[in-house]
């Protein structure tokens, strides 16, 4: 796979000018953006399409975690969107995971990869003890990555650290995208399960999420090149 296009950027901010800017200042060094609840809470459908007018990929980071037929719903409303990937909780079960992947059927053009959330990359044991799961990380990460598989989930939302596992447990062509990525370079933020770039393709990532090191960046899309040469070769 071509390093650019395994990075996606989060744009996580309100400004929709400031989103369309990176947007289009990091064409072409990056493979897409992330779009998140901040920036779709404030700017809606017409905000996204703005950025989608700039050519790249987009990735809707909306979680979704409802009963069902609310998620199927809103699937199939954000499918006019064009979204090449989109998200959902695997915590919402089997039935919720099974209709969020038959809803991105419905789409005219091409269908968007639908993914499941695992653990939040800002949890860890002690996170996960705090709200009733005796399972560490690693371990309900596997469980839940195996649930949206069986129910025809695309892939999977994953910390780092938890690749090789899930290269074991759900084979080679399930997709894992990776947020909490961090150069050895950038600050680690609020996120407790971190790994370089480099380190998570070599273990097997798909996709990167990467925010704060590309748009904290004095520069931006030095800071993409820079991680994208990073990944020549792999």
């Amino acid at each position: 796979m071509n390093p650019v296009s395994r990075i996606y950027v989060a744009l996580d901010t309100p400004d929709v000018e400031r989103a369309c800017d990176l947007a289009a200042n990091l064409q072409g060094s990056v493979g897409g953006v992330k779009i998140g609840k901040e920036f779709f809470t404030a700017n809606g459908p017409q905000g996204v399409r703005r950025i989608s007018d700039v050519g790249m990929p987009v990735f809707l980071d909306f979680k979704f975690h409802d009963i069902p037929n609310t998620v199927a719903s809103a699937i199939r409303a954000a499918l006019p969107l064009n979204p090449s990937l989109i998200n959902v909780h695997a915590q919402g079960g089997s039935d919720m995971l099974r209709v969020a992947a038959q809803a991105a059927q419905d789409a005219v053009d091409s269908r968007p990869l639908v993914l499941a959330v695992t653990i939040l990359t800002s949890l860890d044991d002690t996170d996960l003890q705090d709200i009733g799961v005796s399972a560490p990380v690693g371990e309900q990460v596997v469980r839940l990555a195996r649930l949206a598989q069986s129910c025809g989930i695309d892939g999977v939302v994953c910390s780092a650290l938890e690749i090789a596992a899930l290269r074991e447990a759900c084979g080679p062509d399930f997709k894992l995208l990776v947020p909490g990525i961090r150069p050895d370079w950038a600050s680690s933020g609020d996120q407790k399960r971190v790994m370089t770039p480099r380190q998570a393709v070599e273990l097997g990532a798909d996709y990167l999420v990467i925010g704060r090191p590309i748009t904290g960046a004095d520069d931006p899309l030095a800071a993409a090149r820079r991680i994208a040469e990073e990944l020549e070769g792999l």
